[in-house]
């Protein structure tokens, strides 16, 4: 039926950059971007590729098998691979080095595997480059209940509250997934299963 997710075991490469896909670095800093990805069956000459606003190739690097380390094909010359794959994680991060303002924006993880019938995935991070770091407040929840009062404020705690823990909930049932991988239609999977381009919206009821 559209719009439910679909289920697939065989092919079930997924690609991630963590918890958060916003990163902030300073101005003439070094900063690291995230990624990793997961396989169930393994992988075969691997190919990943990280872009720059989408079509700016800045990194692009082959993997033998899961025996081996990333050699690299092609990189500018700023960017730096971190990554490794013979090691628990798959990590394919890269650190760009000497962040200017100009390199604020979309950079994009890519990953092919032939070994799942070249099955494609990407993940997004967004870059954000400013003058000087500005520390966070965490006193805003506090904050909050003393200035609105009583029953609004408790009631916001409240939804905080329960945002966390659903949050963790969720965490937990998707450490529980294994190799069944949900693809629903916001993802960013390219490898043309259905479902997985344009959301898939229900026919209208007579």
């Amino acid at each position: 039926l559209p719009g439910l997710h679909i289920f697939a075991i065989t092919l079930a490469l997924e690609v991630s950059v963590g918890k958060t896909n916003t990163v902030m670095a300073l101005n003439n800093s070094n900063v690291l971007l995230p990624c990793v990805f997961t396989t169930c069956i393994g992988f075969q000459d691997l190919v990943f590729s990280w872009y720059f606003n989408t079509t700016e190739l800045i990194y692009q690097g082959k993997i033998k098998n899961k025996a081996t380390e990333p050699t690299p094909i092609w990189h500018n010359p700023r960017v730096e691979f971190v990554g490794s794959t013979t090691k628990k994680d798959n990590n394919i991060s890269i650190v760009l080095n000497g962040v200017e303002f100009s390199d604020a924006g979309k950079y994009t993880c890519h990953v092919k595997n032939p070994k799942e019938r070249n099955a494609q995935h990407n993940a997004t991070i967004f870059l954000t480059v400013v003058h000087k770091m500005v520390e966070t407040d965490n006193t805003v929840t506090l904050i909050i209940v003393g200035v609105v009062g009583g029953l609004i404020g408790l009631l916001i705690l409240f939804m905080l509250i329960k945002r966390v823990v659903l949050f963790i909930i969720k965490k937990t049932q998707d450490g529980k997934k294994e190799c069944l991988v949900s693809s629903s239609g916001n993802d960013n999977t390219e490898n043309g299963l259905a479902g997985s381009k344009a959301e898939q919206k229900a026919p209208p009821k007579a």
